[in-house]
């Protein structure tokens, strides 16, 4: 496509930009001064419930100490703790796992700092009384920002709720890339409002890149800001901003309120595989290889077998009524095993309920016209071939669950890319095959963000995120995240 294509005429400037800046702000005000109060109410809790446990409905006997002054005096030193920590700062709330990080981080501190002064002038408060306390009030502040936030996710993805409003600087190209990455995740906050493009393509009439307004060129960047209400400049690549020019920026948008972000061509890296070191002046950003082997993966071994292993266990009554269930609505046998393609490329059968006919291999070369995805794989939202009892099953993903019998094996991971068949692998590229560096996984982020919803290009995109950028910490979310992904049953089928 080329660039006049996507440059279009605008039909109209964007209205009332200065006042969208203003509402942002002020539904970002908001939405702290709720966190302030949720996070206020379970201290308040926790202080109940740890005050009750420890002594009871009565007075502590005893001691001295007035409680009824140290309770509120512990919540006022929590939250400053937690503001002084940075967990009321814009640019981690709401997205990411570095608010989550923060609140522990505030409250563990504040737990050792109590803990060093009671030692110290030998304060006689209980100590069963703080722990509960921590211990209750670190979780709930956890669980509150979780709630808080995924109702946040909601409003900001029918276009409502507090996002910064953005201003893309760079090449064309770029631009599109940037739009279509933010655009990717609505619930991550960055609405673009505007763009800025070199002065060699700007046009004397008004212009779209794509459906994004021009609003001028790198000469009036903090202007054009101002003009359309944006509260971020998000600065890609681009020939004509030098380190200088980009310095420049940085000076001229001080005491605006707007912030600066530079988007590097640097794309799906994890934050923990980044370092930024300063070189004369310049921030290089060192990029750690993926690990692919050594401790972690033992110890990720070890968790998939002993988690499998109970989850086997405990899960056995309902794999028995599921078996029952399929023997009773469908002729063929309860199991399905098929062969898929795991670690290294080595092929292995994969465990699964039976969901379809039982000759649904059969019947596959008649409805391959109907194919609703691109890419390798075949997906029918109302295939013919599955059963009654099968479509309950992949509604929640309970045809799943004899794949734990894989991970157990050693075959599969409980998160990893999605296992291939055979057939697909043959037909991968270069960088596609990078998704045989690890074990398929039972779940993993392409189920977490939408399953067969999903293009093909974004799903490679994500089980290619995932081997670049696993992680322990990584397999709990993604298993978490999972429970809510098969209770909402979006993408199954």
């Amino acid at each position: 496509m080329s660039v006049a294509t996507l440059l279009t005429p605008a039909t109209s400037a964007e209205p009332n930009g200065r006042r969208t800046g203003l509402v942002a702000r002020a539904d970002e005000r908001s939405y702290v001064r709720v966190l302030v109060v949720l996070d206020t109410t379970v201290l308040i809790i926790a202080l109940l419930i740890g005050y009750v446990t420890r002594f009871g409905e009565g007075e502590p006997t005893g001691s001295d100490i007035p409680y009824v002054l140290v309770a509120p005096g512990l919540v006022l030193a929590w939250l400053i703790s937690l503001k002084a920590l940075g967990c009321y700062d814009d640019r981690v709330i709401g997205y990411g796992a570095d608010e989550y990080r923060r609140v522990s981080s505030a409250s563990l501190r504040l737990a050792g700092a109590i803990a060093i002064f009671g030692y110290i002038a030998d304060v006689g408060v209980s100590r069963g009384f703080l722990g509960i306390s921590f211990a209750v009030g670190t979780v709930g502040l956890e669980v509150a920002r979780f709630a808080a936030r995924k109702r946040l996710h909601r409003a900001r993805s029918v276009g409502a709720g507090w996002s910064r409003k953005v201003l893309v600087v760079g090449d064309t190209a770029h631009v599109l890339e940037l739009v279509h990455t933010l655009r990717r995740e609505p619930y991550a906050g960055y609405q673009v409002v505007g763009a800025c493009i070199p002065d060699a393509l700007l046009a004397p009439v008004a212009q779209r890149l794509g459906d994004v307004p021009v609003v001028g060129s790198f000469r009036g960047i903090p202007e054009a800001a101002t003009a359309i209400g944006a509260d971020t400049v998000a600065v890609t690549a681009s020939g004509e901003l030098t380190a200088t020019r980009l310095r420049r920026l940085g000076w001229q948008l001080e005491g605006t309120g707007v912030d600066l972000v530079v988007a590097p061509a640097l794309t799906d890296v994890a934050g923990p595989r980044i370092h930024t070191r300063p070189v004369a002046g310049l921030p290089l950003i060192h990029v750690e290889a993926p690990e692919f082997r050594g401790v972690r993966k033992l110890v990720k071994g070890l968790v998939d077998r002993s988690a499998s292993s109970l989850a086997l266990a405990v899960l056995l009554p309902l794999i028995a009524f599921i078996a029952l269930a399929i023997k009773l609505d469908s002729r063929g046998p309860v199991l399905f095993r098929q062969v898929r393609v795991g670690r290294g490329g080595q092929e292995f059968g994969v465990f699964k309920f039976r969901t379809m006919v039982v000759n649904a291999d059969a019947l596959l070369a008649e409805l391959t016209a109907r194919n609703e995805t691109d890419g390798l794989m075949f997906k029918m939202r109302h295939d013919p071939r599955v059963t009654r009892v099968g479509r309950l099953l992949r509604k929640w993903s309970l045809d799943e669950l004899p794949q734990l019998v894989n991970v157990l094996l050693g075959q599969m991971s409980l998160v990893g890319p999605r296992p291939p068949l055979p057939s697909e692998v043959a037909r991968y590229d270069g960088d596609v095959a990078r998704r045989l560096l690890v074990k398929p996984g039972m779940t993993g982020l392409w189920q977490v963000s939408g399953r067969s919803d999903l293009s093909w290009e974004d799903g490679i995109r994500l089980d290619l995120y995932y081997v670049e950028n696993w992680s322990l910490a990584a397999d709990l979310t993604i298993l978490w995240k999972t429970f809510g992904a098969v209770l909402n049953g979006r993408g199954a089928y």
